[in-house]
């Protein structure tokens, strides 16, 4: 970790400096810290095996164009679950309230959370409420947390990773923290930047359906973008990645945003795309079920695993035949996007 004494807003940023403060300080407390870090852990009812994760959202501002925070902590959990494997089927949803937010808010903000639950087929079953002072909680604080029954077809894990695999994403990258990003205030764009935020359980349960154990590895990339991801792969199994940045979708005005404010598109959040690791074999069969489900019209093979490797790496492979290094982002280029 980094040798400050204190926390800092860069910790909670999905780069090299929260990795390091979970590994180092909190899953030693109450676990194995060279586990892998997934989405959900799994654990057992029984003889039943189920998936379970936790997550919790501060995003501000609390109303985006393409959802809010409501439907971001449904979709965010949801989707936790689902590239774990799962078929989510509950949720909890407690609500850390500041003094003074608008009722009509709160009201709206529920509505649409359950609505996002009614759309992915799951309840929400148990929560919490508590108000703090006016200035502790940014409005509304959402912490969620989710059960889930592993598809059995599933069969996800780094080590299945292997030389040759490609690398799909099913749309567009960085909608979401660029949209969050316009709407702080301080930075306007013009254009129709909206946020992705959606559950993807439906299409990923197509895709193990159609293409089975040829499915190897799915990560959400959020926080730290698709590089936080590609590079957690790359480390977990043991393996280099190739990207190849003419198939990268982006939408335009996202990708003009990007590049006014000196932003790598690889490193901004989204909250509706899934990164997959999909064998040769299976690999058009995975982009066709994509682009046959509405949120994978954009969908495209983006690079592929090209070697095992001592020394993990992410290489990009540029529109004009150059190469370079895809790093594990540091700390946060864009604060509180979830």
């Amino acid at each position: 970790m980094d040798e400050t004494s204190t926390i800092l807003l860069a910790h909670g940023g999905g780069g090299r400096l929260m990795e390091d403060l979970i590994r180092r300080v909190i899953v030693p407390h109450f676990g194995q810290p060279d586990k892998p870090l997934l989405d959900a852990a799994r654990v057992s009812a029984g003889t039943q095996p189920l998936c379970f994760t936790t997550d919790s959202f501060v995003v501000r501002p609390l109303f985006f164009p393409g959802g809010d925070i409501g439907k971001l902590a449904v979709c965010g959990t949801v989707n936790d679950l689902a590239v774990s494997g799962a078929r989510p089927l509950v949720l909890s949803l407690a609500l850390i309230i500041e003094e003074g937010l608008p009722l009509a808010d709160l009201q709206t903000i529920l509505a649409s959370a359950a609505q996002a639950a009614r759309q992915a087929g799951v309840s929400i079953v148990t929560g919490d409420t508590k108000v703090v002072e006016k200035g502790a909680a940014d409005g509304l604080f959402i912490n969620t947390a989710g059960i889930g029954l592993p598809w059995e077809k599933a069969r996800l894990g780094f080590e299945r990773i292997a030389r040759g695999d490609r690398i799909l994403i099913n749309g567009t990258l960085g909608d979401h923290g660029m949209t969050i990003l316009s709407k702080r205030g301080d930075i306007p764009f013009d254009g129709s930047l909206q946020s992705d935020c959606a559950c993807l359980n439906g299409l990923i349960e197509e895709l193990i359906e159609a293409c089975g154990d040829g499915i190897k590895f799915l990560r959400d990339p959020t926080r730290g973008g698709l590089a936080a991801v590609l590079n957690e792969i790359a480390s977990g199994a043991g393996v280099s990645i190739e990207i190849e940045e003419a198939a990268l979708p982006v939408e335009p005005a996202v990708r003009a945003a990007a590049e006014m404010l000196g932003l790598d598109i690889l490193h901004i959040a989204n909250e509706g795309k899934a990164a997959v690791v999909v064998s040769e074999e299976a690999a058009g069969k995975a982009l066709e079920v994509c682009r046959k489900h509405p949120l994978g019209k954009r969908a495209a093979l983006i690079g592929r695993v090209s070697k095992s490797d001592d020394t993990p790496l992410v290489e990009l492979c540029t529109r004009i035949g150059g190469r370079r290094i895809v790093p594990m982002p540091y700390g946060r280029d864009l604060p509180r996007i979830c």
